[in-house]
């Protein structure tokens, strides 16, 4: 993975500096990103690594007892507002990278030339439909410098979280997402 801008999807330091040096961390992030806040969708990944006892392994998530990684989820503080329905989700997407990319998440990108291909990988991720495709390849592309030809046709139209760039961004997104929605023809 290239040398990331830095990351502001957490207000923990930290776990900003994990997300920018574990691909699966901020894919579990996105994953985790709906129905809960920003900061807690991101921050989940480096708590389930401490969980889990080590680094974050997509072979060994795919492989755990469906149970465990719900008791995992559901640990308090749980990570996520529906943590049963979430740790199947993310069990599938690793699931997922074992099967088509040998554990290695970078492998979705890696080498791809045009964006049409990398749409064509993001959208094949368990769960993710245009607008979170969209968001991922927006945040590889203004943090990670992921630009294959055509990616500009691709990134976000509306507020994301590719868009943040620091602390003050991730405090102002709720708003800048909510007036971008009431700007949109009904």
């Amino acid at each position: 993975m290239p040398t990331p801008k830095e990351l502001f999807l957490t207000n923990n330091a930290d776990a900003n500096r994990f997300l920018a040096a574990e691909p699966l961390g901020l894919l579990i992030g996105l994953v985790l990103h709906q129905q809960i806040p920003t900061e807690k969708a991101f921050h989940s990944p480096y708590v389930l690594r401490d969980r889990l006892g080590d680094d974050l392994d997509a072979a060994a998530i795919a492989g755990m007892d469906p149970e465990e990684l719900e008791a995992v989820f559901k640990e308090r503080p749980a990570l996520h507002r529906f943590p049963g329905a979430m740790a199947k989700r993310v069990q599938k997407v690793c699931d997922h990278i074992v099967q088509e990319y040998d554990g290695s998440v970078s492998a979705i990108w890696e080498g791809v030339e045009d964006a049409d291909t990398l749409m064509e990988r993001l959208l094949a991720i368990p769960g993710f439909g245009e607008y979170k495709a969209r968001i991922y390849l927006g945040v590889l592309a203004n943090r990670f410098g992921v630009q294959p030809e055509g990616y500009t046709d691709y990134l976000p139209t509306w507020p994301s979280i590719a868009d943040v760039e620091s602390l003050d961004d991730l405090a102002d997104l709720k708003a800048r997402k909510k007036a971008w929605k009431e700007s949109q023809p009904s």
